[in-house]
């Protein structure tokens, strides 16, 4: 990732979504409500890892014939070469009825992947779940069978899907919990916030865990997480 330092990218990969949405909402407080998606994706490889990468926004529409061709040449050279990889497609369904026909399937996933795209988010539909790119997540607004007129309105713009809105180039986080962009100036500091997080988180299970845990162990709790700064 050229625009983020080896560690910080590293680290990011390793957590979870949740995680990065609690950091962000404390390093950067205006984006608590915002940044993320607010309805479910469905998550096609559950078991994959977390995904971190650098989006390539597109709006599509599939369900009446498109007036003029799409240009696959131009659609494609922006995923391979619009920006820093590894990628992750932003792909907002601009249908009357979204989800009518899927983009996403055993060939795209292939394509997009072998071009360095990693995952998808998208309110539209995937399908061919069983034979997409091995290691190509999918997040959804649902699976439909069928392509019916798909086709690539335009690309390089500002998206909203399911409520999180993305720009060309936002460095977005998803797994199977869902989606959030990071503000790439504060992506060390979402990294620092996180750790601090999970060592206060660390202290009240821990807790919990123990025999014997009551309202007084429960305040025990809350007092040496205060003390972590």
């Amino acid at each position: 990732m050229s625009e983020l330092p080896a560690d910080v990218a590293k680290a990011l990969g390793e957590l979870d979504t949740p995680t990065i949405c609690n950091a962000v909402e404390v390093v950067v407080p205006e984006r608590r409500a915002r940044g993320y998606n607010v309805r479910p994706l469905v998550c096609a490889h559950p078991n994959l890892p977390p995904i971190l990468g650098f989006a390539r926004t597109a709006r599509i529409k599939a369900q009446h014939q498109p007036e003029k061709p799409q240009d696959s040449v131009g659609y494609y050279t922006y995923v391979a070469e619009g920006g820093p990889l590894p990628a992750i497609s932003i792909v907002q369904d601009i249908d009357d009825t979204p989800g009518y026909g899927a983009m996403w399937g055993e060939v795209n996933t292939n394509l997009h992947y072998g071009l360095g795209c990693i995952g998808l988010v998208t309110n539209g539909s995937i399908r061919d779940i069983p034979d997409s790119a091995e290691n190509f997540q999918m997040l959804a607004g649902m699976i439909n069978p069928a392509h019916a007129w798909i086709n690539v309105v335009d690309w390089g713009a500002p998206v909203n899907v399911h409520g999180m809105e993305c720009d060309d180039g936002d460095l977005v986080h998803a797994d199977m919990h869902g989606a959030c962009v990071i503000p790439i100036a504060s992506a060390a500091d979402v990294v620092t916030e996180a750790q601090r997080i999970a060592a206060r988180e660390a202290i009240l299970i821990g807790a919990a865990k123990e025999p014997g845990f009551n309202m007084e162990k429960l305040k025990k709790a809350w007092a040496g997480m205060a003390q972590l700064h």
